[in-house]
């Protein structure tokens, strides 16, 4: 017996050995290079589903079905599981419908919202709420390129980065995923990104379609809304990244009355493809998408991603009639003539080694970071710092030298160097000015080093297992402290040993500046009028330090503004539950829901302080009188009034005066970030289509102008005193 357990003990040590070691073999690439197939380059569209047409001709239905799923059987995505998780190796690129036979190109899929993800080291940008925060879609689009220069050099053509999720409730785990809480703004950086990531021919995939924004139980909750809610508030930055060509779309996990999104018609049929006119692809989020293969081809979903869990059965159900060939047809020409048009595309360079990381990227890394803090608080000019009258600085709180980029789920990025916050602080103040750093956690040592110190940076906030993608089922929602890894936020504070330290240090030195790090909202009511300045710098990539150096000392001026709002209370925000099975989304959050109230943002949505001051002056309307094929034209006069150059955005808002429906008070219809330098003034002019200003009727399943007053309102936040205003009609 003894020698029988001792030959399956060694048996199954040897079986383990080699496993591990065949998990350490990178699986096989394959090419996704134009140069490795025949397909002429600048094929017309026309040429393109001609082509596809008669690649489908030749196929088998094994061979249409391959088109239609992951490639990654069961051992290859295990493989990948224990590469990621168990070895810290990069994660596999995910093909899908390679076919050597007809030279057919595979989809070869990587994440990506704040970098490529986890293929080797690549360069990791401020989170996507962070990038939100700059209001600066040129700058996003920039950031959309680099990622798909460093795609194509990974090897992958289908970028999963692009998350548009509207921020309903800050509680929301995958928060920093995304660009904030309004829709419009979703919609014109979302559309930004994509342009920029496919202007190199790779393949932008938008998620997640729809309504996800709950984390821990996204596989199961059935959210429900009424159809106004649903076309006003929750699809209409959706509709913008159709509009920007956008080649993919993947679908949420959870419901959406009644139906899982993968299953559902009504969204990826009628309203993606019959509605929006949208030509490409839907592909499944990972493993859990789907549910069955029947009802999901025949409501529209092309791809199961990343292998075929049920679309395995799609033959079957072809053979029984379940679903029609015709549909398998009509899902393969899409995949078909998507993966065509972008390998046929010529490309705009050449794609090398060396420009994953390059010194580009990371500056551009570090603009962005730059651009997106926001400066909160800033009493009696208290930053920047000005090092010659500094001779000792503490920075305290254990945030300040943790490698801390955000979640580690599938948006986690590996940079290949990363400058903290306390090391950018060191750099910045050279020799002259001593740094004494102090994480906080004996509260004597940070008390004394704060007390002998002509000015403190405190830093606080959260780390990837506060916040983030839930890849863990052992989450104690009952120990705030033994959080596990990602998922839901359980409360929209700082951690109380934050906020004491807070409260501690800026009784020992007022002259305290508070550094928060987190991807959305946190609630400073209980601290916020202890400290002098508060510095939102979000998780802030790999040039963070640098950044946060830069505008600390004054190097750079902030000009970030928030995406969200900052309420006083948690009360204030919508109902979530992190494990509810039902939830309903109603048309008020953030801003909308404030203003319906009638209470106050502590930091309303749009805002953000600089180191110089902005005026508007003679804000006018073109036109005071439209018809509903106008398009509004608003100029205002911007002039920086202070001593230093810096950027402001510039935030149009239309008031529904008079609406024969019930509408929020005011929504965001455009914005322009423009620099300034001291003294001088720009003109901006917002030019809107009146059809902007509609609200959906669903009993004649349109969109409806509605007659009445308006308001222009331009200003610097959605706060009504920071907004100038002037009125119109539409008859």
């Amino acid at each position: 017996m003894f020698r029988f357990l001792k030959y399956t003990f060694l048996l199954l040590a040897a079986v383990a050995i080699v496993f591990i070691a065949w998990c350490y073999i990178p699986p096989a690439r394959q090419s996704i290079e134009a140069a490795d197939y025949p397909w002429k380059k600048g094929m017309t569209a026309a040429e393109v589903d001609q082509t596809a047409r008669e690649l489908l001709s030749q196929m088998t239905l094994e061979e249409k079905i391959d088109q239609l799923h992951g490639d990654q059987a069961y051992p290859l995505f295990l493989k990948g599981i224990v590469r990621w998780f168990v070895l810290g190796q990069g994660r596999n690129i995910a093909y899908a419908g390679r076919n050597d036979r007809l030279h057919i190109p595979p989809l070869g899929a990587a994440d990506g919202p704040r970098g490529v993800s986890l293929l080797g080291k690549t360069t990791c940008f401020p989170v996507t709420m962070a990038r939100g925060a700059s209001w600066d879609p040129a700058l996003e689009r920039r950031v959309g390129a680099a990622m798909g220069i460093e795609s194509r050099v990974r090897g992958v053509n289908y970028n999963l980065g692009g998350c548009i999720n509207l921020l309903r409730n800050p509680a929301w785990g995958r928060a920093q995923e995304t660009y904030g809480e309004d829709p419009w703004l979703l919609g014109e950086m979302g559309a930004a990104w994509v342009r920029g990531v496919q202007q190199h021919n790779v393949m932008a995939c938008v998620k997640h379609f729809a309504l996800n924004s709950l984390e821990n139980n996204r596989f199961k909750v059935n959210v429900t809304t009424d159809e106004r809610t649903l076309r006003e508030v929750y699809l209409p930055h959706f509709k913008k990244c159709v509009d920007a060509g956008a080649a993919s779309f993947m679908s949420a996990y959870n419901q959406v009355n009644g139906e899982y999104c993968g299953h559902n018609r009504y969204l990826l049929t009628d309203i993606l493809r019959q509605e929006w006119g949208f030509q490409g692809f839907v592909s499944s989020d990972w493993i859990y998408g789907i549910y069955a293969a029947s009802p999901a081809a025949n409501a529209g979903m092309d791809v199961e991603m990343p292998l075929p869990r049920h679309y395995s059965d799609l033959a079957q159900a072809v053979r029984e009639g379940r679903v029609a060939e015709k549909t398998i047809d009509e899902m393969v020409l899409r995949v078909l003539r998507t993966k065509l048009w972008f390998i046929t595309r010529p490309d705009p360079q050449a794609y090398t080694p060396d420009m994953v990381a390059s010194p580009q990227h990371r500056a551009l890394a570090l603009e962005s970071a730059e651009k997106s803090m926001v400066l909160l608080k800033n009493e009696a000019g208290f930053l920047p710092f000005q090092p010659a009258k500094l001779k000792k600085i503490a920075v305290i709180g254990p945030l300040a030298t943790a490698e801390n980029t955000g979640d580690h789920g599938s948006s986690a990025v590996k940079p290949p160097t990363l400058v903290t916050l306390l090391e950018g602080i060191q750099t910045a103040v050279g020799a002259g000015v001593e740094v004494i750093y102090e994480p906080g956690i004996n509260a004597q040592k940070a008390a004394a080093a704060a007390g002998q110190a002509d000015a403190v940076v405190l830093v606080a906030g959260y780390r990837y297992n506060d916040e983030g993608e839930n890849l863990s089922p052992f989450r104690d929602a009952n120990d705030p402290v033994k959080w596990g890894s990602g998922g839901d936020r359980i409360f929209l504070r700082l951690r109380e040993d934050d906020e004491v330290r807070i409260q501690t240090i800026s009784a020992v030195n007022p002259r305290t500046v508070v550094v928060v790090v987190g991807g959305s909202a946190i609630v400073m009511d209980s601290w916020q009028s202890q400290v002098p300045a508060i510095l939102m710098a979000w998780y802030p990539g790999m040039e963070g330090g640098t950044a946060l150096a830069n505008i600390l000392f004054g190097k750079v001026n902030p000009s970030g503004k928030l995406p969200f709002t900052i309420a006083h209370s948690e009360a204030d925000y919508p109902w979530f539950s992190p494990m509810t099975d039902t939830i309903t989304y109603g048309p008020y959050h953030g801003y909308t829901l404030l203003d319906k109230k009638g209470k106050t943002a502590a930091f309303p949505f749009g805002f953000g302080l600089s180191y110089t001051t902005f005026s508007y002056s003679k804000l006018t309307g073109a036109k005071p009188v439209l018809s509903p094929t106008d398009t509004l034209q608003v100029l205002v006069n911007v002039t920086n009034t202070g001593q230093s150059a810096g950027e402001e955005v510039v935030q149009l808002y239309i008031g529904f005066e008079n609406s024969p429906v019930e509408r929020p008070k005011k929504l965001l219809r455009g914005f322009e970030k423009i620099g300034l330098q001291a003294g001088e003034t720009k003109v901006v002019r917002f030019q809107l289509p009146v059809r902007e200003l509609a609200y959906y009727d669903p009993t004649q399943k349109k969109w409806v102008v509605a007659p009445g007053r308006y308001a222009a309102l331009v200003g610097n936040s959605s706060r009504d005193e920071d907004l100038q205003r002037t009125p119109f009609e539409v008859r």
